[in-house]
This record gives C-alpha cells, structure tokens and sequence, in this order.
C-alpha cells in the first residue's frame, strides 16, 4: 500500500465475526485485523452476479473479453508485456486472449505445449468472441511444469532472455485434489508445491524486471488465481506437506494452497507495493491482487468430475456456474482495472472487490477468510517459501 495515497475502499471495521475451523464448527472471536481489506462500492457489474439475475454459463455475466472492452484497452497495450502460467485450457487459455486484445506481448506456460498449441491455434480461428483471427497478438509459448522448481528455473531463463519487460505476472495454473502420496519432483505434496510454491520461485525469479519495468503512472501487477476453496483450510502448520499418517484429505490439502495464494499475494504488495527501485514516485512498485474465478467448468476439476457433473441435475446451483470467459473475467479485472492503479491488495470476486466473511460457507458465500488476511501468517509462509525453494531468508524485512 502506498502510504502517500488515501484509499477510497477502506471500509469501516466490523465487531466480532463468525470463524470456520474444520468440519463445520463455528466459533467466535474478536476480529483482529492486519491489513484492512478495501471494499469498493458496488460497481457495473454488480447486478449482473445477483443470485436472481444467473442463469448458469454463457449468462450475462461479463467475460474477459468484454471486461477488455469496457476499460477501453483494445489495442491500447502494444508496450505492455504479460506472462500468464496454465494456458492449454480454461481460465488460462481464456485471460491469454483478452490480454492479447489489448495489443500486449504475451507469453503464456505449459507442461504440455502441443496442447497449448491446439488451444492456442483454436483460439486464434475460432468464431465471434472466441476468434482473435482478425487481430495479430503477439502470443508466445513457454514449456514449464510447475511440478519441478528446475523446471520454473529454466522457464524463467528463457523469457527473460526473450523479453526485457514484464507488466503483468498471471499466476493461473494449478491441481486439484490430487490423490494421497501425490509428490512434485522436489518432493512437495502435489497441490502446495504446484499451486503456490512453483508460482512463489516465478515471482522471485521475475521480480526485478517486474520492478524496472514499472511506472509512477503503471507499477506492475501479480495476479494470484486462488478459490473460495481457501475458506475450507488454513496453513497445515507445521505438516504442509500433509506427511502424517492419516493427514491428508484433498480438500484440505487444496484450501491450503489457495490460502497461500492470497498470502503471497498480500506478501508481494505489502514488500513492493510501494518501493521505488532506482526510481522516483513510484517506479519499481509491484501490486498484487488474489481472485476467485467463480466456478467454472474447467479441466482443473477432473479429481471432482462426478461432483461437477451433478451440478448439471440441480438448478440451483447451476445458474451459479460460469464459463471459462466468465470466470475469466475477474482474472482479467485484476490485471488491467485502471480502478485499482497505486492501489493493493485485494481480494476481487464477481468483478468486484470483496471484504472478509462474516459468516464462513467454506465454498458459498463470499469474501476471503480471516486467516488468509493475517499478518503472522503472511510471513510465515513467506519465510518458509523461501527456504523451501531454496531462497536465502531476507535481509532487512524484504527479499
């Protein structure tokens, strides 16, 4: 946060709240907060995500697209550059090509890149919103397995050698539920080690031309892609790995990494957000934003297909259910909003920003949960991110 800045999204503080623990016991306890969360009022889309008003995907709700055109950016962003993690299917290969309407340079990740040369080569020959054949972005791909620090290591090397800027950081890829004993190559359980650590080492490997390439009027910005899922699990301390017999469960294991999305995220803007690197008001600030997407169908859930599929019989819940160009949406909201410019962190849901729960629904509801806000907890996870990827501890308070 920019001390020399007044936020007009500080909200008043609330009294006490209602906190999940686990397994649906409440509790309550005074509210303690470290980093006021800014909610902003409500905005153009608020009535399109009102409960009455859904209609399930391809409703009109916004999509990523759309969100291009109301922030008046089609072409506008020849001189940016983006990097966006995850883009053979859904959400990735979605907010690729509305960062690319923009006119941006951008790179986007892959464990497997013939698959992201099909999404890519489907993209660009698609029909109507789903076809940039009549626009030339510059798009690019890169091979990393977010499974491997190696791998994120060399992935970094390359774009670095290819571009001498970056604007905007998408951390979007990520697992789910993966099944017990699941390990990543340095021996993370699955969803920690690809969801958050592997997007932790991008961002410290990228950090410095994020920091140059910033400016008074246009400071970088890391998108961390989290989930209401967070509301399900904080920080398994001190067993993140779940390795205790008996530890693991999916859901856990899976709300724990998108807490620590958000935690990063906080982490990011509260060392960078209003640091000047060998510049003067405002260059070298890096702001972070976490969002939940919505739910989307989309290949991440494939270790919950069956639950997904059932969505289809109850209607209720369906009309909740988003595209992929939808659930996009929010991703594309935090990376290029001009409303949030000099401003962070924030949790963005629906294309909106939204405060902590008063009432934990783990995935309904809305709003992050009190532990993905704490301060102890941000840094925690921060120190141990940095051992863990095999970072030096910092230096004054900052890496």
């Amino acid at each position: 946060m920019d001390s020399g800045l007044v936020n007009p999204f500080w909200p008043k503080q609330r009294g006490p709240i209602l906190t999940y623990t686990y397994k649906d016991r409440f509790i309550i306890e005074p509210r303690t907060p470290t980093m006021p969360q800014q909610l902003a009022p409500p905005g153009r889309y608020t009535s399109l995500h009102k409960y009455e008003n859904l209609a399930g995907p391809d409703d009109a709700r916004p999509t990523a697209l759309r969100i291009i055109q109301d922030q008046d950016l089609v072409g506008k962003l020849p001189s940016k550059v983006a990097l966006v993690t995850g883009v053979s299917s859904g959400l990735g290969i979605e907010t690729l090509k509305a960062l690319a309407a923009t006119g941006a340079t951008v790179y986007g990740t892959a464990r497997d890149l013939s698959k992201a040369r099909a999404a890519l080569d489907k993209m660009r020959n698609g029909d109507g919103e789903s076809s940039l054949a009549s626009a030339t972005p510059e798009v690019h791909l890169l091979e990393m397995d977010l499974a491997s620090l190696d791998s994120v290591r060399a992935a970094a090397a390359v774009f670095k050698r290819r571009s001498d800027r970056l604007d905007i950081l998408v951390n979007n890829a990520g697992v789910m539920y993966t099944p017990e004993g699941s390990r990543t190559k340095d021996g993370f359980e699955m969803q920690f080690g690809v969801n958050h650590l592997a997007h932790f080492l991008l961002f410290t490997e990228l950090r410095g031309l994020m920091a140059s390439s910033s400016t008074p009027g246009s400071a970088a910005r890391v998108v961390n892609v989290t989930s209401s899922g967070h509301r399900l699990q904080g920080m398994n301390w001190p067993d993140v790995n779940f390795a205790r017999p008996g530890a693991y469960e999916g859901y856990r294991a899976y709300g724990q990494s998108k807490t620590a999305n958000i935690l990063m995220a906080n982490g990011v803007d509260r060392r960078y957000g209003a640091r000047s690197e060998g510049g003067e008001g405002g260059e070298g600030r890096i702001h972070a934003y976490s969002v939940h997407p919505g739910t989307a169908m989309t290949g991440l859930q494939v270790g919950v297909r069956e639950q997904m599929e059932a969505l289809r019989g109850n209607e209720a819940a369906w009309r909740t259910v988003k595209s992929p160009a939808q659930g996009a949406a929010t991703v594309v909201l935090a990376a290029l909003g001009k409303e949030f410019e000099g401003f962070g962190p924030f949790y963005l849901e629906d294309c909106e920003v939204k405060g902590e729960t008063v009432e934990n629904l783990g995935w309904a509801g809305e709003g992050y949960a009190s532990w993905a806000w704490d301060r102890g907890e941000e840094e925690r996870l921060w120190a141990l991110s940095l051992e863990m990827v095999g970072l030096p501890r910092e230096e004054g308070g900052y890496w």
